[in-house]
């Protein structure tokens, strides 16, 4: 049985290239444009791995992941943050969200597949 990921991402080529590359690679993707049911998306899907954009529109990513991470039934979940705003403190402020860990954009397959990989114990 394949490995389940949400893929959250308003980026239409980034999440295509991230759902392409991950079904490429045999992993089940459901994609979530909008921040605002990523919960229940979520909740819905069980995912294995959640990957979460940092910059969303109207809602944080950081936000969504302390959400995630306080849902019981998504608690033990690893999330992968991604952001093109890697700015001074950014990556400390997402891990304390609850991220299992972090990518800066661009992002190349290569190193994204082996965080995936890394986080999902196959």
């Amino acid at each position: 049985m394949a490995k389940r990921i949400l893929v959250v991402e308003d980026n239409d080529l980034n999440r295509k290239l991230f759902c392409d590359v991950l079904k490429a690679n045999g992993y089940e993707v459901v994609p979530v444009a909008d921040g605002s049911n990523v919960v229940a998306t979520a909740k819905k899907f069980t995912p294995h791995l959640v990957i979460m954009d940092i910059q969303l529109p109207n809602i944080s990513g950081v936000d969504l992941i302390a959400q995630l991470k306080r849902d019981t039934a998504m608690a033990e979940v690893p999330i992968l943050a991604v952001t093109a705003y890697a700015g001074k403190g950014d990556e400390e402020r997402i891990r304390e969200a609850g991220a299992a860990d972090y990518l800066a954009k661009p992002v190349s397959i290569t190193p994204f597949m082996a965080k995936v990989r890394s986080l999902i114990a196959d």
